[in-house]
């Protein structure tokens, strides 16, 4: 009996116990996720408050302006160094990685290099050019970090698909920068043609070609349009396992045109996981801070920046504010009603008088209003970098570009659409030496800005990179085959 007790115990381990252990480990298995962020120290020094207490950035949490800068994961390799590499001992220890978990790797070890550059305050060697000054929010962490970029960033292009839907846009216009962008980085040396070494993925689709050459007029529906851009992410899943391996965590899309987001929402995992590089930078519309990049609206009349840089020095600017433009949207509207013709400080204009040049009023006045149209990005906000002239942000739920790394307070005023009536109150309440501080400042940060042909350090074009290289390292990727 005894005998028979112990065999029937036996069976019930080996055949009901165990099974019931490895479904148990399977399941726990299927369900982990493909990505996970970290938990990031910023790119904000440790700051004062108005009552003098230094305010360390908040553990785990990211900001809702700005992606930050990634902590380095326990768990993740760490890429030794170029003299290592050289003899072979980094790929013999990393031999069982894949190409993900290598990529992994080296953006483990840029962590690590910038990390230590903000815990030491230490300023890496530049010949060309070093940021300082309170206009960075962390100038020793964005050059360490900008240097890990130029050093180790890679994009790779996807090929497929044909001009002018991809891989094409106009570059001339008020939408011209996603053309220019486009094109740049096609031939940049940030381009791989290995997929396998990619740190992010480029979707060359463009929403301003496809609004001029897909678009059908009068037709409503955006399915047909959003369907372009769905049928080439089926395409690239299908033939390259990129896509698949992370569900778009590293890819990223680029556009200017105000329709970007709603055509982006026609992809799941593209709206949801993907960067998105977008003027139209709407937090009520979707817009994450922490994952998508905000690109500045740039409208260059003849292809390049000629006769838009420099401008006056402040003792020669007699006008308070200005503003010109078409009644596009709410905030123009209440702008126009409160302070058109009103008062000969406040030069808001619907049209410019005879004889008024535009671009010579951005050089004559010490502010000028960037407001929001029908939607929150306007070309106003560079022009106004560009010609020394304070810009005035009249928008709400915008996110700023580069709020990453700039703190625009420095250089830029916020006028909420609620005080657009106290204007005159709040730019009058700006000291003298307040006002010439922020001028100068706008002027230091004018090269950020800056579309060069071809592009140059720490120019628009790389500050964009930047921005997306940044996101990049905030997060970890797994291939979710493996998963």
């Amino acid at each position: 009996m005894a005998d028979s007790t112990s065999s029937s115990s036996s069976k019930l381990v080996y055949f009901v116990v165990i099974p019931l252990i490895l479904l148990s480990a399977l399941v726990i298995l299927l369900n982990q996720k493909p990505s996970s962020s970290y938990s990031l120290p910023s790119f904000h020094d440790p700051v004062k408050s108005h009552s003098g207490v230094a305010i360390p950035p908040p553990a785990g949490k990211q900001t809702s302006e700005a992606a930050t800068l990634p902590a380095t994961p326990v768990t993740a390799p760490v890429m030794e160094t170029e003299d290592s590499m050289k003899s072979g001992r980094f790929r013999k220890k990393h031999s069982n990685l894949d190409n993900l978990e290598m990529v992994e790797a080296s953006l483990a070890q840029a962590r690590a290099n910038i990390q230590e550059a903000q815990r030491e305050n230490e300023t890496s060697y530049d010949p060309n050019f070093v940021p300082e000054g309170p206009v960075y929010r962390n100038a020793n962490t964005f050059h360490r970090s900008y240097l890990e970029m130029e050093k180790q960033f890679k994009i790779y292009v996807y090929e497929d698909g044909d001009p002018p839907l991809f891989h094409y846009s106009k570059s001339l216009g008020i939408l011209g920068i996603e053309g220019i962008l486009i094109h740049q980085i096609e031939i940049s040396k940030f381009r791989t043609r290995d997929p396998r070494k990619a740190h992010v993925y480029f979707i060359p689709l463009s929403v301003q070609s496809i609004a001029s050459y897909a678009y059908v007029i009068h037709n409503r529906a955006w399915t047909p349009l959003q369907n372009i851009a769905k049928d080439y992410v089926e395409l690239i899943s299908k033939r390259y396992p990129y896509w698949n391996r992370t569900l778009g965590h590293d890819h990223f899309i680029l556009g200017c045109h105000d329709w970007t987001p709603t055509i982006s929402h026609g992809v799941q995992h593209l709206y949801k996981n993907s960067i998105r590089v977008l003027c139209n930078a709407n937090t009520s519309e979707g817009f994450k801070p922490s994952v998508d990049v905000s690109m500045p609206e740039i409208y260059l009349p003849h292809g390049t920046m000629d006769g838009l840089i420099g401008g006056p020095p402040p003792s020669e600017r007699t006008v308070l504010v200005f503003y010109a433009g078409g009644i596009h949207g709410y905030i123009r509207q209440v702008l126009m009603e409160q302070w058109k013709g009103k008062d000969p400080d406040v030069q808001i204009h619907e049209y410019l008088p005879k004889g008024m040049s535009y671009y010579g009023m951005f050089r004559k006045s010490k502010y000028c209003i960037c407001p929001s149209g029908w939607e929150v990005a306007s070309p106003r906000m560079v022009e106004a970098i560009y010609m020394g002239c304070v810009p005035v942000l009249l928008k709400d739920h915008y996110a700023k570009p580069f709020d990453d790394v700039l703190d625009w307070s420095t250089f830029a005023v916020d006028v909420g659409a609620n005080e657009i009536g106290d204007l005159k109150k709040i730019l009058m309440g700006i000291s003298d030496g307040r006002y010439l501080e922020m001028q100068r400042t706008g002027i230091q940060v004018r090269r950020h800005f800056e579309v060069n042909f071809p592009p140059k350090r720490y120019d628009v074009f790389h500050m964009i990179l930047h921005s997306i290289w940044l996101r990049r390292m905030n997060i970890q990727l797994h291939d979710t085959h493996q998963s």
